[in-house]
C-alpha cells in the first residue's frame, strides 16, 4: 500500500521514517565499528602494557616525541574520551535530533500551521533593517553548513562510507573537515557580532514568564503578551549567547591545538563542542520550523524587513501599540529597506 494515496501527509510521513532511518541506523554499526578499531589499532599489545600506560610508566616507544612533551601516546584518557563519545555524545545527538525532527512532523501533522487571526491589513511594519537581515542569514547559512559537515564528520562513515564506498566517502570526508575547520571560525566572529546587535531586544521580562506559562499561545485562549522578542526567541537567543559561545570556544581550542593546549583539554573540548553542537542543531530545528513552515508571516521579516499589522498584533501586541503608528501602506515600501530604517528599528524599543 502506498502512503502516496493520503496525499501530503503520507509523503511527510515517509521522509520522516526515512530520515529517522538513517539517523537511527548507526548504533547497531557503531558498537562494530569501535570494537574493530580497538582491537586493530594497538596489536599485540599486552594486559602488562595496558596496566603500565593506566599508571604511566611506559618507555619511550610510547612516548610523545614533541619538545616537553610527557604524554603517552598510548594513554588512558584517550580511551576515556573514546567511550565518552561514542557511548554517550553520539547517541545523545541521535535523540535530540532525531527527536526534534519527529516532534516537529507531529506537531505539524496534528496541530498544523499557525495562521494570523485576522486578515492582513496591507499596512506594514519595519521589524528588521538590512544589515541585522544580511547578518542573520549570512550567520544561519554558515549554522547549515557546519551543522551539516559536523554531523557528517560524527555519523557519516555509518551512512555514506556503506553506500557509496571507500572513494567517495574519503572525498567527502575530506571536503566535510575542510569546510568545518575553515567556516567555524568565521561563524564564531559573525554570530558574536548578531548577538551584541540584537542584545537590547532580549533582556528578560516579567511577561515572559506569562509567555511560558501560556507555551507560546498554545495553551488557553488568546496570545500572551510580548514585546519586540517573545519569551522563545530571547530563550533561543540566550542559548547561542551560553551554549552557542561554549561551542564556539571549544571550537577555536580544536581548530588551533598549536597554542599549548594539552591532550586532555584538547578531549573536553571536543566533548563539549560536540554536545553543544548537537543540542543546537535539535534546538536550530524548531526555531527554523517556526520561523518558516510554521507561523504565517514569520519569514517575512526576514526576507523583506517588514511585517504586516495583523502579524505584530497577534505574536508581539505590546511592540506592536509602541510602533503602530509607523505603519505605512505595502506599496509604498517599494523595496526591502528604506533610508529611514535604522533609525525606524531603533524607536521599535522591546517590550
Amino acid at each position: 500500500m502506498s502512503l502516496c494515496r493520503y496525499g501530503p501527509l503520507g509523503g511527510l510521513l515517509l521522509a520522516v521514517m526515512l530520515v529517522l532511518t538513517a539517523l537511527l541506523a548507526p548504533p547497531a554499526l557503531a558498537q562494530a565499528e569501535t570494537e574493530r578499531e580497538a582491537a586493530t589499532a594497538v596489536a599485540g599489545v599486552s594486559p602488562d602494557v595496558w596496566r603500565q600506560v593506566r599508571s604511566g610508566e611506559v618507555d619511550a616507544n610510547f612516548r610523545d616525541t614533541r619538545f616537553d612533551s610527557n604524554y603517552n601516546l598510548i594513554n588512558a584518557s584517550g580511551e576515556r574520551w573514546r567511550q565518552l563519545r561514542n557511548r554517550w555524545v553520539s547517541p545523545f545527538g541521535l535523540i535530540a535530533v532525531g527527536g526534534m525532527i519527529l516532534a516537529i512532523a507531529l506537531f505539524y501533522v496534528i496541530v498544523g500551521r499557525k495562521e494570523l487571526s485576522e486578515p492582513r491589513t496591507g499596512r506594514k511594519l519595519l521589524r528588521w533593517p538590512l544589515f541585522v537581515r544580511s547578518l542573520h542569514w549570512t550567520v544561519a547559512t554558515l549554522f547549515i553548513v557546519l551543522a551539516l559537515t559536523g554531523l557528517n564528520l560524527l555519523y557519516g562513515k555509518f551512512v555514506f562510507r556503506p553506500l557509496f564506498g571507500d572513494a567517495f566517502w574519503a572525498w567527502m570526508i575530506s571536503a566535510s573537515k575542510l569546510a568545518h575547520n575553515y567556516l567555524g571560525p568565521l561563524f564564531g566572529i559573525l554570530l558574536v557580532v548578531l548577538l551584541a546587535r540584537v542584545l537590547r531586544h532580549n533582556w528578560p521580562k516579567r511577561h515572559d514568564l506569562e509567555w511560558f506559562r501560556q507555551g507560546g499561545g498554545l495553551v488557553g485562549k488568546g496570545h500572551p503578551d510580548a514585546g519586540f522578542a517573545n519569551g522563545g526567541e530571547k530563550l533561543w537567543f540566550w542559548l547561542l549567547a551560553t551554549a552557542g559561545l561554549a561551542v564556539v570556544a571549544s571550537g577555536f581550542v580544536l581548530d588551533f591545538p598549536n597554542y599549548g593546549q594539552s591532550r586532555d583539554t584538547m578531549q573536553w573540548a571536543n566533548l563539549i563542542h560536540g554536545v553543544g553542537a548537537l543540542g543546537l542543531t535539535a534546538v536550530a530545528l524548531g526555531h527554523i520550523y517556526i520561523g518558516t513552515l510554521g507561523s504565517e508571516g514569520s519569514l517575512e521579516a526576514m526576507t523583506t524587513g517588514y511585517v504586516d499589522e495583523t502579524w505584530a498584533k497577534d505574536h508581539h501586541n505590546l511592540w506592536y501599540e509602541e510602533v503602530k503608528d509607523q505603519a505605512v501602506p505595502e506599496e509604498a515600501i517599494g523595496g526591502d529597506s528604506r533610508p529611514g530604517d535604522e533609525r525606524s528599528e531603533t524607536a521599535s524599543r522591546p517590550g
